[in-house]
């Protein structure tokens, strides 16, 4: 797996996404323009000043609204691109979007899953997904969502119940260690994904 890392942050190719951005329109290629900033000045940091940095930056630059309202389907997992085309994204978009800039700020792939969870939220149970982060494997995670702008560890977060993790390397039960397959065999949204944010240079 760590052998797989450096390939991985290699493949990030700024002037891709901003060429990508570019056939969006001159809005989107501004936009694109900021995270690639953000991207360089968050790669130069520790780990938790990037994690704050990107989750800042989409946090505040995306607002959220449903699928159904922005793209006209239930569910849609859109790439950061379209996301900040739009200026809108659901929670999935949220935390998609801050996993792949922060891989291209170097963060290793290993310390990053994107969580399926349960969320309380009024007296509901809802579906939501962030991201979370592991300093070590088995670490309490620290979690980024946009329904809190602080980045905060998990057990600060009694509000959340996994149900199951995944990223560009595997898919486990809940948070833990239990392999449950491959995540781009298994998850037709996540591989539909994966296929066009390589294409706009994240991977």
């Amino acid at each position: 797996m760590l052998a797989l890392l450096p390939v991985l942050a290699a493949a990030y190719d700024a002037a891709r996404v901003l060429e990508a951005a570019a056939a969006r329109g001159p809005k989107v290629a501004e936009q694109a323009q900021a995270l690639v900033q953000q991207i360089e000045r968050s790669a130069a940091q520790e780990d938790l000043q990037r994690l704050r940095e990107i989750n800042d930056f989409f946090n505040r630059r995306l607002a959220f609204k449903d699928d159904a309202v922005t793209w006209g389907v239930p569910d849609y997992w859109a790439s950061p691109l379209e996301s900040l085309d739009k200026r809108a994204g659901d929670c999935e978009d949220y935390a998609i979007a801050k996993y792949f800039s922060l891989t291209a700020a170097g963060m290793p792939t290993a310390r990053l899953r994107l969580v399926y969870v349960r969320a309380r939220l009024a007296g509901q149970s809802l579906a939501h997904m962030v991201l979370a982060y592991y300093a070590q494997p088995n670490a309490e995670p620290l979690i980024l969502d946009n329904l809190r702008p602080e980045v905060l560890p998990a057990s600060q977060r009694g509000d959340l119940t996994p149900v199951f993790s995944f990223n560009t390397e595997g898919l486990w039960q809940g948070t833990g260690q239990v392999t449950a397959g491959d995540p781009l065999a298994r998850l037709t949204l996540w591989r539909e994904l994966v296929a066009k944010v390589r294409a706009e240079g994240f991977l």
